[in-house]
């Protein structure tokens, strides 16, 4: 629904661009004939025309976008209601992988799956009472697995469930 209306808009504005184009044009084909003594043979004429075929092609260019923004853009519900549904994690899911995990790492995984798959790793050391350092290489072997992810936040990481 969304890629409809910015398709629509887009459409819109190509559509006022040529408004624009048509009011300029006339303009100043009216300026030319008032102010150019040298008749059809005046510079200002190619200016003028290439002016004009210039603004046409963005104009049209700029309606080719809306037009496939209008009917091939990707809709975002179907994107949001897959988020939804991931939300919430279950332990089920994951029974497979937990099988091929030292304790330690399960205790690590199993700590982010009940945080609904996203931690601090900070909050990671005070929950399962690691070091930072155990912490940081267990985690390193379970991102070289693809289990997880890390990405920085301020001064430490967030831990992400990897799908």
């Amino acid at each position: 629904m969304r890629s409809q209306v910015v398709g629509g808009l887009i459409i819109f504005v190509a559509l006022l661009m040529g408004f624009i184009i048509y009011a300029f044009n006339t303009a100043m084909t009216e300026i030319v004939n008032t102010s150019c003594e040298h008749g059809s043979t005046c510079p200002m004429w190619g200016t003028i025309n290439f002016q004009t075929n210039v603004s046409i092609a963005i104009m049209s260019f700029v309606i080719i976008i809306g037009l496939y923004i209008l009917f091939f853009g990707k809709e975002e519900e179907n994107m949001v209601q897959t988020k939804i549904q991931d939300i919430f994690i279950k332990k089920d899911y994951y029974e497979e992988i937990l099988k091929t995990l030292t304790h330690e790492e399960k205790t690590i995984f199993e700590c982010i799956i009940d945080s609904n798959g996203t931690i601090f790793q900070s909050t990671l050391t005070e929950k399962t009472n690691y070091n930072k350092v155990k912490i940081s290489r267990i985690l390193d072997k379970l991102e070289g697995r693809g289990l997880i992810e890390r990405r920085r936040h301020g001064m430490t990481n967030v831990v992400i469930i990897k799908h």
